[in-house]
């Protein structure tokens, strides 16, 4: 710190203390003068157990206040030293001190967004974890699986927390860990279920199973228009015991047993037994298989009225629907079948086998 006669001192204190007059004009002058023209921004952390003064000295030294000791003199003066918060804060240089003191006792650190999209799963969450820099996704995935974590943040015992790590974006700070995040991806989750009236709509449904049927309603569409109708097929299937036969469970399954996501379908892989598989299991599966966002829970407890039993992809976000399989066997011929509407968007448009099959 630098050395400050006792004339400085006096200065100082009277700066603080006097109402009026020259102190009054020189208190102002140093609340509101800026140490540089220069709007560069500096990121400063202030860390535990770090006194207001060594605070004060740091930021003399990075060029963000003319002076510690009138520094530390103004924040005493104005009760604010104890309420300086741990954190990572961002600075410009051309702000004044008590825009600088503002920011340190906010307690509101630089915080990152992380977005979570409608539909990932907790694989694909968890490479974006990794990739952006939040975290080890090894680590992500080792928390959501962890039963004993999601029955303390979900209050009832389920397999993972997939389908209840809200899609949203997330601000998240140096001092936010995995655990954090995914506690408030589960706490916004709650909340927006609540709202939507969840627990009352469906009787006889579980959570858990409202939220499966949402997350396969969710891989099925990305047309807010088409959801109900999605939905109104599956709960015509379900309530006539007919298996769902959705694309999206084959691939969960194949990642359930992997444990990584697959990137596409192969022939074989349709009649392949897994847990998740709906063309070989005559029910929901057993949690999941993605998460799902507000519009997909509203179709799931709202479906519209229909007797649709079919639907397939127009490949352009659409959806043809049909009552029966003569007329489903018609647009999947159109849509899926002939190569010109499909144009390698479908799954099943694969790359030819050695075999040429």
């Amino acid at each position: 710190m630098k050395k400050v006669t006792l004339i400085t001192l006096i200065a100082v204190v009277s700066l603080f203390v006097a109402a009026g007059g020259a102190a009054g004009y020189l208190a102002h002058e140093f609340l509101n003068t800026a140490p540089s023209t220069d709007s560069t921004e500096v990121v400063y952390e202030v860390t535990p157990g770090q006194s207001f003064n060594a605070i004060a000295k740091d930021l003399e030294e990075q060029g963000l206040i003319k002076n510690a000791y009138a520094f530390s003199m103004y924040a005493r003066f104005t009760n604010q030293r104890q309420l300086v918060k741990r954190g990572e804060y961002g600075f410009r240089k051309n702000m004044v001190p008590s825009e600088v003191l503002g920011v340190i006792t906010s307690g509101k650190s630089i915080a990152k967004p992380f977005r979570v999209a409608e539909g990932l799963n907790i694989y694909e969450i968890s490479d974006l974890y990794e990739s952006q820099g939040f975290g080890k996704k090894a680590d992500f995935l080792a928390l959501v699986k962890d039963r004993a974590f999601a029955q303390q943040l979900l209050g009832e015992p389920v397999e993972s927390l997939e389908g209840y790590l809200f899609p949203e974006t997330y601000m998240i700070t140096k001092f936010e860990n995995t655990r954090d995040l995914i506690a408030s991806m589960v706490k916004r989750f709650l909340a927006v279920y609540t709202e939507v009236g969840a627990a009352q709509a469906l009787p006889g449904w579980s959570r858990n199973q409202v939220v499966t049927l949402a997350s396969i309603v969710e891989k099925e569409t990305g047309a807010k228009e088409d959801r109900p109708l999605i939905s109104s097929v599956f709960h015509n299937r379900l309530s006539k015991h007919m298996k769902l036969q959705t694309d999206p469970t084959i691939l969960y399954g194949m990642a359930d047993v992997a444990g990584v996501m697959p990137n596409n379908i192969r022939k074989d892989d349709i009649l392949r037994p897994t847990r998740y598989n709906t063309y070989v299991i005559n029910a929901l599966p057993p949690g999941p298989i993605s998460n799902p966002g507000r519009e997909s829970l509203l179709a799931t407890l709202k479906p519209a009225s229909s007797k649709y039993l079919y639907f397939v992809s127009r490949n352009d976000g659409t959806t043809v629907f049909s009552e029966d399989l003569g007329n489903h066997n018609k647009a999947v011929q159109k849509f899926q079948v002939n190569p010109k509407a499909r144009e390698g968007k479908s799954w099943r448009d694969l790359k030819k086998t050695a075999s040429g099959k």
